[in-house]
């Protein structure tokens, strides 16, 4: 009985330590639209005539509270929203004051075959601008109508691939997670269940015994 207090004392330990590790890796992104990364910045903009849809093409947008040329890019953003607004909608990230933000942008950076050096770090489709200047306009402008003239399902978006690598490690995690919780209770269990057969087989083996050496004193006598 010795063997099986122990192996529940292994079992118990680790059910308490596996919810930890299951949720040891959780990432919490926080992002904006285009209205609520302008009204951070607390750049003056009149969206009356402008709305979100989901045929527009998705500007990524990785950037800093406060950041210059962050700034300068939003501010092109709202002045071209006019002529332009229909065809995009911004998903921005804070990665100054969010690190889930910036390991969010590292990993883009990553699935992009770019190295994310700074910010403002631009994901239009399959095209990156890193950093922003005024003689990226004419390009970004080009980029954000061959996106939305893209057939919808034919579209690169980044974060799609992104979705399919945390998808393929979560389930690798999961197989990782069932493993050991088939080594933790599984096999303890397993192994209880074992003992208590030999112990049981044991006993009987010695009351076999006795009524053998009975039978026998019997019939000397």
């Amino acid at each position: 009985m010795k063997y099986i207090k122990k192996i529940l004392i292994v079992l118990m330990i680790g059910l308490m330590i596996l919810p930890i590790t299951a949720s040891a890796d959780e990432k919490k992104y926080q992002s904006t639209n285009l209205d609520e990364a302008l009204t951070e910045e607390q750049i003056e903009h009149d969206f009356s005539n402008y709305k979100e849809t989901d045929d527009q093409a998705v500007i990524y947008l990785f950037r800093g509270k406060g950041c210059a040329y962050c700034r300068k890019f939003l501010t092109f953003l709202n002045s071209i929203v006019g002529d332009y607004g229909k065809y995009f909608k911004v998903v921005s990230y804070e990665v100054w004051y969010n690190k889930d933000n910036g390991e969010l942008m590292n990993n883009v950076a990553e699935t992009m075959n770019e190295e994310a050096g700074g910010v403002p770090y631009i994901v239009i489709g399959d095209k990156v601008f890193a950093g922003y200047s005024e003689s990226y306009d004419d390009e970004i402008k080009a980029q954000i109508k061959k996106l939305y003239e893209t057939e919808k399902s034919k579209r690169y978006d980044v974060m799609e691939n992104l979705g399919k690598d945390d998808e393929k490690e979560k389930k690798e995690g999961n197989n990782m997670s069932f493993g050991l919780l088939a080594f933790i209770v599984i096999f303890p269990l397993a192994l209880a269940a074992g003992v208590v057969v030999y112990e049981n087989k044991k006993h009987l083996d010695l009351e076999e015994r006795i009524s053998n050496l009975e039978n026998k004193s019997k019939k000397t006598k």
